[in-house]
């Protein structure tokens, strides 16, 4: 049976395809590769397929998937960030032509003159000889996703090949869709949670009380008189000091296998997850080297600032490791993914000492014990709520 009218010909193996085992593909870029892949056997002389989607992310306002016959079995991924809509790389293009107008479009390459667009050009270049395209409708109002076909035939595509491949966005829609969700959904849950919190929920963690008991390097920082500076400074000025105070932190921790948890004000809570002990000098050690790129990443911020006047970031860090809960915490119906346990407030505790010892990095005897850098102690103290003093280390 037709999974829909008009495919019982050349599409008709394709559309059985989609409906029965290409909607299971695991990823867009397979599912492409795939698609393609039964496209060219089904007769259709497509040479060079592109997929561009409207994305929601915080740094991409959309991605374009490359499919090419003849290359490895590979999709290319092209990020585009925000912005795009306004370089000449948008402006004026076939894909441009279709968001806005709304219908397809077609090139015969051979006919290009210099008022036709740089990409039809090199399309052409590579060896395409004829161009269609046009938009996958989606529904929620959502811009609709672009997808193009170049072929290299010298007669370029005929009749019965525009007409299939006119037909094509309606058969894979729905599959696009899905997958257009799942990355927005991961993308999402991700920015927010991070993406070792997002993977656990999207994978299934999601009831209050859900969680897991692990042992963790802990990281928790925060900005110097915070307060004073919300009584100080414009709200602009004070969101962009945070905001580079935020980005230097973060990238630091990236760097070296740590992930933040959250942003509590001014304060960041992240983790270095440990799977077995033997992996604990690698985390520590990745931990205090994470703290020396941000403090030197700030410094140099800070010689900027300065010079324009501004007031300096300071900033202090709280490390120490132990075992943690990792998991859900809230009401029935609002929950909040975080770590609980004794070590956190060790680890919270630790940072405010910084203060007092005017040291930026402190770190406790269980962190110095595991890990691999120099460190010196700065003898024993007392953490609030902790009923004896410890003693405390920072970087050498």
């Amino acid at each position: 049976m037709d999974v829909m009218p008009g495919t019982a010909g050349r599409l008709g193996p394709v559309a059985d395809w989609i409906a029965r085992e290409g909607r299971l593909e695991a990823g867009l870029q397979r599912f492409l590769a795939a698609l393609m892949d039964r496209i060219v056997g089904a007769g259709i002389p497509v040479w060079r397929v592109y997929l561009g989607m409207q994305l929601m992310h915080p740094q991409l306002q959309a991605m374009g998937l490359v499919w090419q016959r003849d290359q490895e079995v590979r999709v290319m991924e092209i990020p585009r960030r925000h912005g795009i809509e306004l370089s000449p790389a948008y402006v004026g293009s076939p894909v441009q032509e279709i968001r806005e107008c709304g219908s397809a479009v077609r090139y015969r390459l051979h006919d290009l003159n210099d008022g036709h667009h740089l990409v039809l050009h090199e399309v052409k270049a590579a060896g395409g000889t004829d161009y269609f395209g046009l938009a996958i409708r989606v529904g929620d109002g959502r811009p609709n996703p672009i997808i193009t076909f170049a072929t290299d035939r010298p007669s370029g595509f005929s009749d019965a090949d525009l007409a299939d491949l006119a037909l094509l966005p309606d058969l894979i829609g729905a599959v696009i869709e899905m997958h257009i969700n799942r990355l927005i959904a991961s993308t999402v849950i991700e920015t927010y949670l991070g993406r070792e919190t997002g993977q656990r929920i999207l994978h299934g963690l999601i009831r209050r009380g859900d969680g897991d008991r692990i042992n963790a390097v802990l990281w928790f920082s925060d900005l110097r008189d915070f307060t004073g500076l919300n009584e100080r400074l414009p709200a602009d000025e004070l969101l962009d000091m945070v905001n580079m105070y935020f980005e230097a932190i973060g990238i630091a921790l990236k760097n070296h296998g740590g992930e933040i948890l959250k942003f509590i004000g001014d304060g960041v809570m992240a983790i270095f997850p440990v799977l077995d002990a033997m992996f604990l000098p690698e985390a520590t050690a990745g931990a205090i080297d994470a703290a020396r790129d941000a403090l030197s990443a700030i410094e140099e911020v800070n010689a900027g600032r300065v010079e324009a006047g501004r007031e300096p970031i300071r900033f202090g860090v709280g490390l120490h490791v132990g075992p943690v809960t990792f998991g859900n915490v809230g009401t029935a119906e609002r929950l909040d993914f975080t770590v609980i346990g004794p070590a956190v407030n060790r680890c919270a505790r630790l940072e405010g000492l910084t203060k007092v010892l005017r040291a930026p990095v402190l770190a406790s005897a269980d962190f110095h014990r595991v890990c691999p850098r120099p460190m010196r102690s700065l003898g024993r103290h007392r953490l609030r709520g902790v009923p004896e003093p410890v003693e405390i280390f920072t970087v050498a």
